[in-house]
């Protein structure tokens, strides 16, 4: 399975321009929206592995850092299906076979009540260039020796435990 050529890099996404102090308020505004509207939350999030040993990452308009592609369960959709989904809206990705569940995690980075579903994809059609959008600046598929600056520290953990054989830690 190749890869299709890396997209120019994108200019900063815009959550990127704001103060950081401006870009925590608009991340709590966010979540405490979620927490009155939804109580607990839950999420996908898929480590998309090619054939040359590389992850697909995501970087958001809206909040900064590059992360696994994945989103939020919205009621009546199963794990699997939001993860079809999110890896087709986020990355252009289409799952041509299982995903495997790597592990559940609390991700108290966002609140007490996140908890994210993390899944291994190894079984893909190859994707078309993913062009930016409202939601996604840039993806791309980087090694796991060279992670990009700005890759968050629950997907670097969680890329340790899935390619390096690192005990699972059940929060994100």
């Amino acid at each position: 399975m190749s890869t299709a050529p890396p997209l120019p890099r994108s200019p900063r996404a815009p959550i990127d321009r704001l103060p950081r102090p401006l870009r925590r308020l608009i991340g709590r505004l966010l979540h405490l929206h979620f927490r009155l509207s939804r109580g607990m939350t839950l999420g996908v999030r898929g480590a998309v592995l090619n054939e040359a040993g590389e992850v697909l990452l995501v970087r958001h308009t809206y909040t900064p850092g590059w992360h696994l592609p994945g989103g939020g369960v919205e009621p009546g959709e199963t794990l699997a299906e939001a993860l079809a989904k999110e890896l087709r809206e986020e990355a252009n990705v289409l799952l041509a076979g299982p995903a495997t569940l790597h592990g559940l995690f609390l991700n108290c980075e966002s609140s007490r009540r996140d908890h994210v579903a993390v899944f291994v994809i190894r079984d893909f059609a190859p994707p078309a260039p993913k062009r930016p959008d409202r939601e996604i600046a840039e993806a791309r598929f980087f090694a796991l020796s060279a992670l990009p600056d700005g890759t968050t520290p629950g997907t670097r953990r969680r890329l340790v435990e899935i390619a390096g054989g690192e005990p699972v830690d059940g929060r994100w």
